[in-house]
Parts: C-alpha cells; structure tokens; sequence
C-alpha cells in the first residue's frame, strides 16, 4: 500500500495499489462513468462530473493482458486518463488554491500560462510539481478561455496546437456561494462555459514513435456535488456537455476489493475452508453497501487494528459503522428470549396473539434470518412491524416494553409523533435542513436519534398522519437499511427495528363520506384482523398510491384486539395496584378499594372499552384520583395514615367517595 498526503481539492488522496489480478482487456468491467467519458470524448467538449466526487476511484492499469487496480483521488485519475489518450496539457483549477498540477513533473502549467499569455504576471507560488498560479475565477475564466483559443504554442516540434483539458474542481461554489464569489466572477464563468461549448480540436500525442498525432477536442471537466450546481441552461438538452455521474461502489467494485484485499483480512488465519472464505466474502459484499472505497479501505485498516479476522467480519463493519464493539443483538441468548413472552404479558395485557406475532419477528431479527428471501437483506433494518388496532390496546406499550427487554433502557424506544410531520417540508426536521438553510448545522431528528442509538426501536405513532411524501423517505430505509442525512453524512439503520402504530381500519367512511366504525367489540378477534388488514391494503394502494411502502413491510402488519372484559379487570386491578403502591412510597398512606367502590369503577370501564387501557386509565382519573385527592385535601391527610375507599357515587353531576 502507498500513501500520498497532498490534498486534493480538500480531500487528501490515499493511493492503494491493488494487487493484479488476470483479467483479459476485453472483458475489463469499468465503472459506467468512465465508459461514458471513453465513449463521448472524441464529440463532446465538456463533462460535468457529480456524485461521489470526493471518494477514491478503482483506475484500471493494464500491462501485458493483466489489469492492475488502484485506489486513487478524481484528480489524479483523470490526470492518469488523459494523458494515457494523449492530452499533453492538463491543469486543475479551484478558486482557492488556483491553477496547478501535482500529478506530473512535467510543465503542464507552464505550458497552461503560456498559451494563456500569463508568464510575467499574476501571483505564483512554490516549485517543481507544488506549483501554483493564484486566480480569482474571473481571471481564471478569461485565461482558460485564452488558453483553449491560442493556435500555437509550447514545444512541440510540428509547431501545431497541443490537446489541453482543464478541470475546474469545487464547481458547486462558483455559483452558489455570493458569500464568496462576486458577480463579476459568476459573469466570468458563465461567459467561460459559453465558449466552451465551441469544439476547439488540438493535436494529441501519438501513441507510438512515428504514428500521426489525431485531432481531439479542447476539454473542459466541471468537478460538482451535483449537476444543478450548475446553470441548468447549460447542460440540459446541449448536445455538447455530458453529464457524468460517480456512484458508490456497486457489488461487483466490492467483490474485487475483497478479492484483492484477503490476505489483509485474513492475517494469519490459515483455518479457513474455501467454502467458508466464500460465505465471509458474500458477506463482506452485502454488508458494506452503500460504503464509498475510502470506506472500505478504512474498514481494512480497522480490522488489522483491532484483530477482527474475516470470520468476524460482521462485528468489524459494526465497530466501523457505530464506533462500539458491543453488539447488542449477539447478547440476545436463547435464555433471554424464551423469557420475553412472560415479561411482555406483564405489561400488555390482553394481546396473545399480537405477542406472540411480535416476537416471531424479533426471534427472527436476532437470529439474522430477517429478509433472507430478498437480495442484499445484509443491509436491511433488523425488523419492521406495522402494528394496527383499537387506540388504547397496548401498541406503544409493546414498543417501549420490547426497547426495554431486548436492548434494557425505556428510552432506547425512540418515538416520533407522525402528526408533527404534516407539512410536505417535513422531512427537514426527520433528516435536517439542506446547507444554507435555517437549522441545517442542528441536524435531523431521525438521523441524530441513530446516530446516538444505533441499537433502538424505532417508533413512529400514527403513521397515517404524517404527508405522503414523508413516506417516501421510508423506503430507501427499509430496503437499504441507511439514509444520509443534510450535511452528507451516511447514517445506518441495519441494527435497528422499525415500529409504525397506526389506527387505519378502525373507522371508514359511509356512502355520505361520514366516518363511521368498521370494527366494533362484539366482534371476533379474526373478523377485527381481517378487516383492519384489508384496510391497511386498500390505503397504501388505492388512497395513498404507495403500494411499495406496503411491499417493504411485507406480512408483518400485528393487528391488535379490543380490550375484552376480562382484560378490562386486569388493567383496572394493575393500575390500582399503581396507586397504592406509590401514595405508600411517597406519603407512607395505606390505601385500600373496598369491593363496592371496585365494582363501580369495572361498571364504567366496562362502558368504555371501545377506548382500551387509556380510556380506563381516563375513568381511573376522573372518577378515582380527583376525588380521592379532594378528599385528602379536604381532610388534611398528609401522610402516616389508613384510607379506606368504600363507596364512589355521583351528586349534582359531583363525584364523591366515602371513606374510612
């Protein structure tokens, strides 16, 4: 491996010589960007350069049939393009560091400055291959421009016009930055890619001693984020600019990667079988996508470190994505969740089968078997569980409940109030602001909720609430399992579960578009399901038209009953035992409910069970605790003392207890 330290346009460039590997010239597979480079160069006069601009790039050397991979910066790679097709004049421009070229000891920008008629003028630093020549855009506009139009100049001994190509790095701020830019500068630079769109052919370098030099166009390389940096006017429908995208290395870059790379991640570890070197690469692949190759060289590296070997590949790709090496999901032992249906129960009451459907689901995410139907289900979030039924039946409960078990803090359950997120431009405060706007350096609510809780279940109540176009944002994190947020930074998902709660299918509309319920407590718990269920099926397809997000979350919809009487009574009695509990550890009262005043309060919950725990829980305040405390009031009862509740009755519309 070699090291380069310079910095390129505010990336240092770390050079890693890939080890060959045969491969014939014929069947080379070259990143598509480079294809199309290859392909327009000889018609096109410029090419606009955006995506994954800032990463290494896998250049192909080929010497004598073999290909040999390197790991190099943008800069270095086009440099190492061009003058491989004959360009004798290349130079790099940004409006910090101006022009320069520092990836040949030739004298391109000597050349540049001449052609540009700038030899005795302007401001120039250092020597050698750090040479540079400081600009402003306006003048470096106006040079270029110079410098594409002159028709002889340099050594060449034909005296015929050389081939240059410039690229002008940092491309994002040339117009979007008044903060830095003046407007003379931007006027520069637009006049510059006007006429950059006139072909202006130079002579390129013979490939072999003696062989007639070709003609080929002046080229001009924009170096953006993104290609609407950059005046839409220019790019779209010109027949002479081409737009070039750079994505994240694709499977098969990081099956050569790992391919090249073993022995590094092997070490010393000679026990390995071909199979099993076989499954740890499959795996290697899936869990790094979406990594960029100064990703997985650090990767690499941190696996060397920390003497992770390939076998453990998947805590290596842990440790980098969270920076920890506890995996919480590998504590999760078999002991532990064969306890979990009894711990759950204590607190959910009444929900047998949306239990156990539930932990069908978290049995299957600790075990790694979530999504193995699909491709890359590596990359995916651990689980996902659409949770559906009657308000008050426990679904937030069980979330809280879950985050509490598997992972031991309530808090690690992390809730989203989807009726916050109503506006279209909400997803600003779920993902953060884009740059330059308000709010962009605090980051988003989502994004920095997984960043500090990698290992956490992911609640949003009420889905149906939020904007349509929200949920969009859900699908790139169930099916990729990571999102990258405003300020560029990837955050992943792939060891969280993904809880939504929603009340779809409890009420429709009549023929008049009345709302009216669709389900009701006399009903079977298998009539409930099936209609909720059909409910949640015709919103996503038909009302929302994202039969897709409905895909994502496949079978795993858990419907939840109505709170039966029986039930109604196990809720009462726990929340009273609540009460009592905590009126003896605050003031020392020992509180009792005599049968009549229970029978009172399971009569009005008994009415009210359409509304599931929280309406108990309501009935408990109204008719219970406020006169309770009105009575103590009233009666100055502070602490140390004996209350018993006989009666609970209503006069004058006033709730009112006898007690003893």
């Amino acid at each position: 491996m070699t090291t380069s330290l310079n910095m390129e346009f505010g990336t240092p460039s770390l050079g890693v010589n890939l080890p060959s590997q045969p491969a014939a010239p014929a069947n080379l597979r070259l990143s598509p960007w480079h294809s199309e480079m290859d392909r327009f160069r000889t018609f096109k006069t410029t090419f606009v350069i955006e995506g994954n601009i800032f990463d290494l790039q896998s250049y192909p050397n080929v010497r004598e049939g073999d290909v040999q991979w390197q790991l190099i910066g943008l800069n270095h790679y086009l440099h190492k393009y061009l003058h491989e097709n004959g360009y004798q004049d290349i130079v790099f421009y940004d409006h910090i560091d101006g022009f320069y070229n520092h990836e040949s000891s030739e004298p391109h920008l000597d050349n540049f400055l001449r052609a540009a008629g700038t030899t005795a003028t302007g401001t120039r630093t250092g020597s050698g291959t750090q040479s540079r020549y400081r600009a402003s855009l306006e003048r470096a506009s106006e040079m270029i421009r110079a410098g594409m139009e002159h028709k002889e100049y340099g050594q060449d001994r034909t005296n015929q016009t050389r081939a240059m190509a410039v690229v002008m790095n940092l491309a994002s701020r040339y117009v979007n930055s008044p903060d830095h830019l003046s407007d003379c500068d931007r006027e520069a630079f637009s006049r510059l890619l006007i006429n950059s769109l006139q072909p202006k052919k130079g002579k390129l370098r013979p490939r072999e001693e003696g062989a007639e030099a070709p003609l080929g166009n002046h080229l001009l390389f924009i170096i953006c984020n993104k290609a609407n940096d950059i005046p839409a006017w220019f790019y779209l429908d010109n027949p002479y600019v081409k737009v070039l995208r750079i994505n994240k290395p694709d499977h098969h870059t990081r099956r050569r990667f790992i391919d090249t790379q073993l022995q590094s991640f092997l070490g010393n570890e000679t026990s390995y079988t071909e199979e099993e070197v076989k499954k740890y690469k499959d795996k290697f692949v899936d869990l790094t996508d979406g990594f960029t190759n100064i990703e997985l060289n650090g990767l690499k590296i941190l696996c060397q470190q920390e003497g992770i070997p390939l076998g453990r590949i998947n805590d290596g790709i842990t440790l980098y994505k969270y920076g920890q090496k506890e995996n919480k999901w590998a504590e999760l032992g078999a002991k532990k969740l064969a306890n979990a249906e009894h711990f759950i129960r204590d607190r959910v009451k009444g929900q047998d089968a949306a239990i156990i459907e539930t932990l069908d689901i978290i049995k299957r995410s600790a075990s790694g078997m979530s999504g193995l139907q699909h491709s890359q289900s590596a990359s995916k979030p651990r689980g996902v569980m659409f949770l559906a039924g009657p308000t008050g039946t426990g679904k937030t409960e069980l979330a809280r409940t879950l985050a509490e078990y598997l992972f031991g803090e309530v808090s690690d359950c992390i809730r989203f109030d989807m009726s916050e997120f109503q506006q279209s431009h909400s997803d600003q405060k779920l993902l953060g602001a884009p740059p330059g706007y308000v709010g962009y350096e605090a980051g988003g609510q989502l994004t920095n909720a997984i960043k500090e809780k990698p290992f956490s279940i992911l609640l949003f109540d009420e889905i149906e609430k939020a904007h349509p176009s929200i949920l969009d944002k859900f699908l790139q994190i169930l099916e990729d399992g990571r999102m990258t947020d405003g300020q560029g930074e990837t955050v992943y998902f792939s060891e969280s579960i993904i809880v939504f709660t929603s009340n779809l299918g409890v009420y429709k509309q009549n023929e008049i578009g009345a709302r009216v319920p669709n389900i009701t407590p006399v009903m079977s718990y298998k009539e409930i399901k099936e209609r909720i269920t059909e409910s949640i099926k015709e919103y996503f397809t038909l009302d929302l038209g994202r039969p897709e997000i409905l895909n994502r979350i496949g079978n795993n919809i858990v419907v939840f009953d109505y709170i039966r009487e029986e039930v109604a009574i196990l809720i009462l009695d726990s929340q009273l035992k609540k009460i009592t509990s905590r009126l003896k550890e605050q003031s020392n009262i020992q509180l009792e409910v005599g049968p009549e005043a229970r029978q009172f309060l399971l009569t009005l919950a008994f009415g009210n069970l359409e509304n599931g725990g929280r309406g108990i829980g309501n009935i408990l305040e109204k008719y219970f605790i406020n006169p309770l405390s009105r009575y103590l009031f009233d009666h100055q009862i502070r602490e140390q003392a004996q209350v018993h509740v006989t009666r609970i009755y209503e006069q004058n519309e006033i709730i009112l207890i006898d007690c003893e």
